[in-house]
């Protein structure tokens, strides 16, 4: 898979242990390929054809190789249960980084982002990321999938928060190539059962 775009809403990546954080998570997207066992990630380009959830597979293994830890629930802030975080990267402060990937909606983006907000308001986390597909690959994922384009009118409230003390970015993500070829990726429970497996496996 392959970084399109990447906007640094607030911070600076030039900070050693923040950018080290990104490039831990550009490496992990490099690692996300589709059919499993493959190179490349490619799309079979079918409107509204491919699930989402088994795509984030190899980013979560790739991530776990480096140290982070997967699907943790954090504290973020007094009185707010923000589910799960996809990973956390501990850092030397005793703050954490999180990187979350966009399987839901633009309602789950803003979510993301918020949460990834309120922990850096609290002093919980130095910084995260949201990873979302860009407009040509959400054309072939499940219907009304968080993506960048439509998030991105929003990214002017997330910059005014530049006071505060750590990082904030979104990487946009599409496919490297398409292939009427493959196999169209599971969405609904079967998405989830394959992510499961190719979790367990890792």
């Amino acid at each position: 898979m392959k970084i399109v775009h990447e906007e640094i809403l607030f911070g600076q990546s030039t900070h050693a242990a923040l950018g080290a954080c990104l490039d831990d998570v550009r490496r992990a997207i490099g690692n996300v390929v589709w059919p499993a066992n493959s190179r490349k990630f490619s799309i079979r380009p079918v409107m509204d054809g491919n699930g989402v959830l088994p795509i984030k597979v190899g980013f979560m293994r790739k991530l776990d190789a480096l140290g982070w830890k997967l699907e943790q629930r954090p504290v973020l802030a007094q009185g707010l249960g923000p589910g799960k975080v996809d990973a956390l990267k501990p850092l030397p402060d005793g703050r954490q980084f999180a990187a979350e990937w966009e399987t839901g909606n633009i309602s789950s983006s803003h979510r993301a982002l918020n949460k990834i907000c309120m922990g850096i308001i609290e002093g919980h986390l130095a910084g995260g990321v949201l990873i979302l597909p860009d407009r040509e690959l959400y054309h072939f994922l499940t219907q009304r999938i968080g993506n960048y384009k439509e998030l991105a009118p929003y990214f002017p409230v997330y910059r005014h928060l530049k006071a505060l003390d750590g990082l904030l970015a979104v990487i946009a993500v599409s496919f490297d190539r398409t292939d009427p070829g493959v196999a169209l990726i599971p969405k609904g429970m079967d998405g989830h059962s394959l992510q499961r497996r190719a979790l367990k496996r890792k």
